[in-house]
C-alpha cells in the first residue's frame, strides 16, 4: 500500500510539474512570433503625441521617458509614443502625428513584451497638445500582471521587421491613478487635471504642499518652477513661468511636484501650450451656454439640442468622452441648421468634474452663464405653457449681481412602461416619475465659479429656482439603462459592478451589482404621471405632414 501512496504521489508532483511548466511556456515564451489576428481598421484619421516623466524622489533629477525620433521614412518599425492603462483595461496610447496616416489597408498595432499584440485604434486627437489617441485592449495574459512594459506602437506590416527584444527597453506603463493628464493655459495661469492626488470628495490638500514644474524631454533637469495657488479635486491652478514662451519648437512638458510629506513628482502626458479658448463670434458673450459630457448619446442629442436652444440656450459645448457612435454626424448637421455647437474631445475616464472646470474656464470668453446638465435631463417650467416667450428659461434668470449660482431641483423618470427606446424621443416615451425631488443641478456665473461642484469667489451666493424643475429621464427602457453599468464618469462615484457604497444615490434603487433586468423594470420608478413637459414639447414641435404626426427631432 506505501508503493501504491508512494506512486500517487508521484504522479501529482509529475503533474504540477508539468503544467507549471506549459504556464511558464504560455507566458514568457509561446507566441513570441505570433502573427497579427483581428487587427480592427482605424476610424479616423489625422493625429500627433506625448512625452512622459516618472515619479521621483526630490533630490534626484527628473528621468523624462524614452523618446524614439522615427526617420521620414513612413515605414519606420516603431513610432513614438506613451501609453498608460486605464479603467476596463485599455491602453491609452498618445502618439506623434507626423509623418504618420491611418490606413485601413495596413493599422496600427501594439507589440507587448513577449510578443503579444492588440490592434490600436485610432479615436481623436487631444486640443491640448495635438497628440493623437489610439486604445489598445491589454492582453489578457498581463491581466494579472503588477508590472507591464509600456507597448511598441508599430503598423501590422511591419512587425516582421521587429526582433524578439523590440520592448526589452520599453518603460514601465504608466497608471491611470496617478498621472497629470491633461493641462490648460488662461491669460493669466495655467490649469493642470490630476489623478491620484486629491482622492476623496471635499476632501483637498493645501496647496502650498505643490509646485508646477515646466522642462523639456532634451533636458528634464533645467525645469521652472512655479506656485500652486489652489488645489481643489483634480484641478490645480499655478502662475505661468515668465521664462518660457510656450509653443517653442521643443515641447514643454508641465507637471506636478509634491512636496510633502513624501517630495515626488506626478507622470505626466500634459504639455504647456499658448492661451486657449472658445471663441465668440463677433466678441459678443452669449447670455446661456450648455456644457455636458458625452458618450454615445446621439440617438438623443437632437431633440436635447432643440428644445434646450427654443428656452434659450445659445451655445452648446459637448465633452466628447471618447463616444463610438454617430455624434460627429449628428453634431455636424445641427450646426448645418444653425445651431452654435460644437464638440471638445475628453477621452479621460471618471473625469466629468474635471470636464466641467474645463468648460468653466475654457468658455469663460464667450458664455455669461454655463448649464451643466446631461442629455437625459431637460429643464422645465409649468409657467411656459401659459405664456408664449421667447427663450423663456433665460428671462426667468436672477438680475442681482450678487447671486452667481442657481440651483435646480430634478424629478428622476422611469421606464413608463417602455421596454425598447421611444422612437419619438424621451419626453414623450417616459412620463411617469418617482414623487420625491432628487439631487440639483446647476448653473453657474462663469465670472464667479470656477469649479464642479463649485467654489464661488467672496461675495457671491446661491439662488434655488423653484419655478423651474430639472426632467431627469434617468431610468429608461432596459436595453438602453443598462449601459450605464458600463462606466460611470464622475471621478467620486463607483460603477455599478463595484460592491462599495450600495445605498449611493447615483445607483439604482433594488438593483445589484449586474446588469441583469429586474422582472418588473417597465413599472418600476413610477409614482406620478407627469405628462406636462411631454404636452408643451408637443405644442412646440409637433408637426401634421400627411405622412402623420412627427416630433421635429424625429427623422
Amino acid at each position: 500500500m506505501a508503493g501504491k501512496g508512494t506512486g500517487v504521489k508521484s504522479a501529482y508532483v509529475a503533474l504540477w510539474v508539468l503544467l507549471s511548466f506549459l504556464v511558464l511556456y504560455q507566458r514568457y515564451f509561446h507566441d513570441a512570433s505570433a502573427p497579427v489576428f483581428g487587427v480592427a481598421p482605424s476610424r479616423r484619421a489625422g493625429f500627433r503625441a506625448s512625452n512622459i516623466i516618472k515619479e521621483y524622489v526630490a533630490g534626484d533629477p527628473p528621468r523624462a521617458g524614452t523618446l524614439v525620433i522615427p526617420s521620414a521614412a513612413a515605414a519606420a518599425s516603431s513610432l513614438p509614443a506613451v501609453s498608460v492603462l486605464v479603467p476596463e483595461w485599455q491602453v491609452f496610447v498618445l502618439a506623434e502625428s507626423s509623418p504618420l496616416v491611418v490606413e485601413e489597408e495596413d493599422p496600427y498595432v501594439c507589440l507587448f513584451e513577449n510578443g503579444a499584440t492588440s490592434p490600436a485604434v485610432f479615436t481623436g486627437v487631444l486640443p491640448s497638445s495635438g497628440r493623437a489617441l489610439l486604445v489598445c485592449d491589454l492582453p489578457e495574459r498581463f491581466l494579472r500582471w503588477k508590472k507591464i512594459k509600456q507597448p511598441v506602437l508599430t503598423r501590422s506590416s511591419s512587425l516582421v521587421n521587429l526582433t524578439s527584444d523590440a520592448t526589452d527597453s520599453q518603460p514601465p506603463l504608466l497608471r491611470w491613478n496617478n498621472l497629470v493628464y491633461d493641462s490648460l493655459t488662461t491669460e493669466d495661469d495655467v490649469v493642470l487635471f490630476v489623478k491620484g492626488v486629491n482622492n476623496r470628495q471635499g476632501t483637498n490638500r493645501d496647496p502650498s504642499e505643490f509646485r508646477c514644474m515646466f522642462f523639456t524631454a532634451k533636458d528634464p533637469t533645467a525645469a521652472v518652477r512655479t506656485e500652486v495657488t489652489s488645489a481643489v479635486q483634480e484641478v490645480f491652478r499655478c502662475k505661468r513661468p515668465e521664462s518660457l514662451a510656450a509653443g517653442e519648437k521643443q515641447s514643454i512638458i508641465v507637471s506636478l511636484e509634491i512636496l510633502r510629506p513624501t517630495p515626488a513628482i506626478v507622470p505626466s502626458v500634459a504639455f504647456y501650450s499658448p492661451p486657449r479658448h472658445l471663441s465668440a463670434p463677433g466678441g459678443r458673450k452669449h447670455t446661456l451656454c450648455a456644457s455636458t459630457m458625452v458618450f454615445n448619446v446621439a440617438k438623443n442629442l437632437k431633440e436635447w439640442v432643440l428644445y434646450h436652444s427654443r428656452i434659450g440656450v445659445e451655445k452648446f459645448v459637448l465633452y466628447d468622452n471618447n463616444s463610438e457612435d454617430e455624434l460627429q454626424e449628428i453634431v455636424g448637421s445641427l450646426a448645418g441648421q444653425g445651431f452654435d455647437i460644437s464638440t471638445y474631445f475628453w477621452p479621460w475616464p471618471k473625469t466629468q468634474e474635471s470636464g466641467f472646470s474645463h468648460s468653466a474656464v475654457f468658455a469663460n470668453s464667450s458664455c455669461s452663464w454655463m448649464l451643466y446638465a446631461d442629455v437625459d435631463e431637460f429643464f422645465y417650467s409649468e409657467s411656459w405653457a401659459d405664456h408664449e416667450i421667447s427663450r423663456p428659461l433665460q428671462s426667468m434668470f436672477p438680475v442681482d449681481a450678487d447671486v452667481a449660482q442657481l440651483s435646480f431641483p430634478c424629478f428622476e423618470f422611469g421606464p413608463s412602461g417602455k421596454k425598447t427606446h421611444p422612437p419619438e424621443g424621451v419626453t414623450q416615451g417616459y412620463n411617469c416619475r418617482l414623487r420625491r425631488e432628487n439631487r440639483h443641478k446647476s448653473a453657474v456665473l462663469l465670472d464667479a465659479d470656477v469649479i464642479h461642484h463649485f467654489i464661488m469667489m467672496p461675495g457671491y451666493r446661491t439662488e434655488r429656482q423653484g419655478n423651474i424643475v430639472i426632467n431627469h429621464y434617468k431610468y429608461q427602457a432596459w436595453p438602453e439603462f443598462r449601459a450605464k453599468f458600463r462606466r460611470r464618469v464622475s471621478a467620486y462615484v463607483m460603477d455599478w459592478t463595484k460592491r462599495v457604497n450600495p445605498n449611493s444615490n447615483d445607483r439604482a434603487p433594488g438593483l445589484g451589482y449586474r446588469a441583469v433586468e429586474p422582472p418588473d423594470w417597465p413599472k418600476m420608478f413610477c409614482e406620478v404621471y407627469d405628462n406636462g413637459l411631454k404636452s408643451l414639447a408637443r405644442r412646440w414641435f409637433g408637426i401634421q405632414s400627411p405622412d402623420g404626426f412627427r416630433l421635429a427631432w424625429q427623422s
